[in-house]
């Protein structure tokens, strides 16, 4: 019998101890953490007891625990309903484009950015490529329809080379490229900040050993910057992954029209039209349980993927 097994109460008393021990040590530790712990723990874990909404006929009269219990009705409404393929369908979609076309695109930057030698240019560029970050959604979809109306520069270009106007912000086929395309211009320079510091951390011996070896930047490139940057993207890809069903409702609300709900109105607008403008909150909070259980499950399942054909893993 283990020491553990024979005196429990002395084994909780120590682990006890050690506890009390380590929070006296690292006293100053804790407390610079603890505005975080209480921020989650008020503003996340706290109003998780409203998920009760989505199984309520919630009534705001009534409120949460009085309101009648009707289970899973919510979900049957949204699942059988005219709008959940198309919801479906496009938040996945604009989720996919991203994966494809901005999610590399940091990546690409921080591998050009490195081969710059001259530090005068090289700041310029990432200075220049940071400053969208910092400009207001309202500001950037402000300038796309100024740029992108009918009389707008883009359209000005397209008549002087003869080609006939378009109207991009009114016109459903152009809404996803739109969208990624300026989320793109936006954030690509910020993105590749963390990249940057990823390389920032490789051995510079490997680079010197393979200089003697023959390698020349564009087998330096391959063979020791982006293996070196590998943990870094493997670790953005399974965070990225899930949020596949979270596309920001703040910019789509501002780009999008009726005319461009076909391809445009996701998830998450859908839930700021009913829970907001219509007051279904019950119904509304179904669909972002839907939303926070399938993004978890893909959260998880890359991760699992990852852990397997990788040593790179999130937990």
């Amino acid at each position: 019998m283990s020491a553990t097994q024979k005196y429990p109460f002395e084994h909780r008393k120590g682990k006890w101890t050690t506890i009390a021990n380590d929070l006296k040590r690292n006293k100053f530790v804790y407390l610079l953490a603890l505005p975080v712990i209480l921020y989650y723990a008020v503003f996340h874990y706290g109003p998780m007891y409203g998920l009760l909404m989505a199984f309520k006929d919630f009534s705001i009269a009534d409120g949460i625990w009085g309101s009648e219990w009707i289970g899973f009705e919510h979900f049957r409404n949204f699942f059988n309903s005219y709008y959940f393929e198309r919801l479906l369908r496009n938040t996945v979609l604009i989720n996919v484009y991203e994966l494809i076309f901005a999610f590399p695109a940091p990546i690409i930057l921080a591998l050009l950015l490195n081969e710059i030698r001259s530090r005068l240019f090289k700041r310029t560029v990432q200075t220049i490529s940071y400053l969208p970050h910092f400009v207001s959604i309202v500001v950037v979809t402000g300038i796309m329809f100024d740029f992108l109306a009918r009389d707008g520069l883009v359209n000005q270009l397209l008549g002087f080379f003869g080609i006939e106007s378009i109207p991009f912000m009114s016109e459903a086929s152009w809404f996803r490229t739109i969208y990624v395309g300026s989320g793109i211009w936006q954030g690509v320079g910020w993105g590749s900040i963390i990249y940057l510091a990823a390389i920032a951390t490789i051995d510079p011996t490997l680079y010197e050993a393979a200089k003697m070896d023959g390698a020349g930047r564009w087998k330096q490139m391959l063979h020791i910057t982006l293996p070196g940057m590998l943990p870094t993207i493997i670790i953005i890809f399974i965070l990225n992954m899930g949020s596949m069903l979270s596309v920001g409702s703040e910019k789509v609300l501002l780009m999008y029209s009726p005319l461009t709900y076909e391809t445009a109105d996701v998830i998450s607008t859908f839930v700021y039209r009913r829970g907001v403008l219509e007051t279904d909150y019950g119904f509304t909070t179904a669909v972002g349980l839907f939303n926070a259980v399938v993004s978890f499950i893909l959260l998880v399942l890359a991760n699992s993927i990852s852990k397997r054909v990788s040593e790179h893993k999130l937990w």
